[in-house]
């Protein structure tokens, strides 16, 4: 039995057939998910493209919604995305190519390109580099493009795929394939990194923003109250972050956005940050979600990841109307009822001008949406928000740049709500992490069902307060120093990659799984 998934977009792709190894395409194993599931697989992510809400990002999203082992994981695409993401790791690796580069007699003149697969390169002068990047981005093929300026650095890290593979270096890659899916899979061990001040990413110019100003301002008198001082900053404050203890933050956070950048440097710095880059990469795409609570057996509505060749089998298995989602909608946005087949393929081929794969979900009416807020897995209070007035959703927008409409809502203190509700929530967010969170539940005849988990969830003067008052804002400071105390500035952070552990003898064919790769250090990573 095949040890190995390898996921390519066409099964002709993959030319190198192995006794451990089966090939699967990306839509396969997006749409077909029973025929892959299965406990712990490790996969490779072979895909001709990672690019955001493509069909080889959802591979590695979708991978690790099902417990499955998984290079490159999402963080890793994301951190390769952008050299504004991945540059924390350019001064460590600029060092080693300088150390290197002093040692040779015979040097590059201006440039030249390092090719490495799954940690190994056929350029012996720089394996210990080659090792290094591997172990700070678990990405099965990489170009790394160096330059001779006033020195010798890095220009540029970037994925590739089979298509890149030159004839002679098809050997290679078959060579360094074959030694990484040999070895064990394990997890890093992570190393961990007393004023209190706390910064809070806001935006002043936001619309819908989760914390309204009032609640801003209340939190910074709460945190007078705790000794903690609480500063609002923008994303101008980019450079600023390293002068707090912590950050929060209260403006709607994306992966493709400067939330998640803050949050990334954040966790860089061994900062105690809400919303953490896990929990808002896991958050913010409901496809993930969606197959999330599936592979945990949580009650959710009927869903189906789908993508174009799919589109006609959704009215046979979900019944009208039909809910359409989006992947990373917020606040109601990106959320569309179909009534017929008309509007059903309308609505679809809009949605996918914007992603690959879309959600089709069963439509489930209710009065209003439960929605039960935790933090570090414990809930703190609860709310019923109420459909917006004459529709079907709790926030209704309408036309570009009008003001969206919101339902009634009714706020309960934990001891009021139902007890069925809390466990629920509190199992969703467990999924997540220990952050904060808030669970949206639907209820009806048949029971709760689980909608969302949402990394960023309201906390406004006048609603989420209504109960707790002040001492809501002092839960969350309270928390946060918690986590300050607890969690002491660190060097390294947390990177939950794959590292292979092996025990080959050494020599020079595979001199680049030797101990230093067996033991690299721990840098940082949505």
């Amino acid at each position: 039995m095949a040890t190995h998934l390898l996921i390519v977009d066409r099964r002709a792709d993959f030319k190198w057939a192995k006794n451990n190894l089966q090939a699967v395409t990306t839509r396969d194993y997006i749409t077909r998910p029973d025929a892959y599931r299965a406990r712990a697989q490790r996969v490779i992510n072979l895909s001709r493209s990672y690019t955001y809400l493509g069909y080889g990002y959802y591979s590695s999203l979708l991978a690790e919604a099902r417990g499955d082992k998984i290079i490159p994981s999402v963080k890793t695409i994301l951190d390769l995305s952008q050299k504004s993401i991945y540059r924390f790791a350019l001064p460590e690796l600029d060092e080693l190519l300088r150390r290197r580069m002093r040692r040779l007699t015979q040097r590059p003149e201006t440039s030249f390109s390092l090719y490495i697969f799954f940690g190994y390169t056929d350029d012996r002068r720089f394996r210990d580099l080659a090792r290094k990047t591997f172990d700070l981005f678990r990405c099965p093929m990489l170009k790394v493009q160096m330059r001779l300026k006033d020195d010798w650095s890095i220009a540029s890290i970037q994925t590739m795929d089979l298509d890149d593979l030159q004839p002679e270096q098809e050997a290679d890659f078959e060579k360094a394939l074959e030694a990484y899916t040999r070895t064990g899979w394990r997890e890093p061990v992570v190393k961990r990194g007393n004023t209190y001040s706390m910064a809070i990413l806001h935006n002043p110019r936001e619309a819908m923003a989760p914390s309204n100003a009032r609640a801003l301002q209340k939190f910074v008198r709460a945190g007078e109250g705790l000794g903690m001082e609480v500063e609002m900053i923008e994303a101008k404050d980019y450079l600023r972050l390293t002068e707090f203890d912590a950050l929060f933050i209260r403006e709607t956070t994306a992966l493709d956005h400067h939330t998640y950048r803050f949050a990334k440097k954040a966790e860089k710095e061994g900062l105690p940050v809400m919303d953490d880059p896990n929990s808002i990469l896991k958050c913010t795409n409901k496809v993930y979600l969606a197959e999330l609570l599936k592979a945990n057996g949580l009650p959710a509505p009927r869903t189906l990841i789908i993508d174009k060749s799919r589109l006609a089998l959704v009215p046979q298995q979900v019944d009208f109307p039909i809910v359409f989602k989006i992947p990373d909608g917020s606040f109601s946005r990106g959320i569309y009822k179909v009534h017929n087949r008309d509007e059903l393929e309308a609505t679809a081929e809009a949605l996918f001008e914007e992603s690959d794969v879309i959600l089709a979900q069963e439509y489930m009416f209710t009065a209003f949406d439960w929605r039960v807020v935790i933090v570090n897995n414990e809930p703190i209070v609860a709310c019923q928000y109420m459909m917006a007035k004459n529709h079907w959703k709790a926030v209704r927008h309408s036309s570009i740049g009008a003001r969206p409409q919101q339902g009634a809502h009714r706020t309960l203190l934990v001891e009021e709500t139902p007890r069925d509700v809390l466990d629920l929530a509190i199992k969703a967010a467990g999924l997540i992490g220990d952050g904060l969170y808030g669970v949206d539940i639907k209820e009806n005849d048949n029971g709760l069902f689980v909608m969302e988990i949402n990394d960023n969830p309201n906390l406004d003067a006048g609603i989420e307060d209504q109960g707790l008052k002040d001492e809501l804002y002092r839960i969350i400071l309270r928390d946060f120093i918690r986590r300050i105390e607890q969690s002491p500035r660190r060097e390294t952070i947390n990177r939950p990659e794959l590292i292979p552990s092996v025990s080959l003898p050494v020599s020079d064919s595979n001199l680049w799984l030797s101990d230093e790769s067996l033991h690299p250090e721990k840098i940082l990573t949505h």
